[in-house]
């Protein structure tokens, strides 16, 4: 891929606790126009739904979230991960994540950090929790000192606000939930899923 934040105006943030669920709703959202899709290793299932969804679903570009540790990047990538996204990082981490051979986005959300990014050759990064620290707000601080910092902001967008991010000349996409409802989890409404999907695929205001 020529660019993680590139593929879609969002990457839906996914949490799994039925590995049963993961390869329905990765067909659903991909279905919809989102191929990118960010499985967070906040459960126990969620590497065994990274292989599934990449055994299963071809179309989809399965990736790995919350990865916070080296031992993590070689057991997503193991599982089939073919991203990396971190909520913050350390000189090991990167490292770790710069070895795995797959596109990661480190997470920041301090101008220091992204200038230490910048020094150690890194561009695209997840600026998170991006309503907490600042929002379109502080985006838009950075991207006159530091315009070859492109950023994925999570954490706390949803349909609402999500084109105020994606109108930022340093945004290529964002990260959210919105489109995965967790009644609609629960109740296998892949149908929902999808059509929310859809809708989060055309929110790019641009290109």
């Amino acid at each position: 891929m020529t660019s993680l934040l590139d593929l879609a105006p969002v990457v839906p943030v996914v949490v799994l606790d039925d590995v049963a669920d993961a390869v329905p709703l990765a067909r659903a959202l991909v279905a919809g126009g989102l191929p990118a899709i960010e499985v967070t290793l906040r459960t126990p299932v969620a590497l065994d739904a990274i292989r599934a969804i990449a055994e299963g679903v071809p179309d989809a570009v399965v990736g790995a979230g919350t990865v916070i540790t080296p031992e993590q990047v070689k057991e997503s990538v193991a599982a089939g991960a073919r991203f990396l996204v971190s909520p913050g990082w350390t000189d090991v981490l990167l490292e770790a994540m710069r070895g795995s051979g797959v596109p990661f986005l480190p997470g920041v959300s301090t101008t220091s950090e992204v200038v230490a990014l910048l020094e150690r050759g890194v561009r695209e990064m997840k600026f998170f929790p991006a309503q907490a620290a600042g929002g379109t707000a502080y985006l838009k601080s950075l991207a006159g000192p530091l315009p070859q910092a492109r950023f994925c902001p999570t954490g706390g967008i949803g349909v609402a606000n999500a084109p105020e991010y994606l109108e930022l000349p340093n945004v290529g996409c964002v990260g959210g939930t919105w489109m995965i409802p967790a009644d609609a989890v629960a109740a296998g409404d892949w149908g929902r899923i999808e059509g929310l999907a859809r809708e989060a695929a055309g929110l790019r205001p641009r290109g």
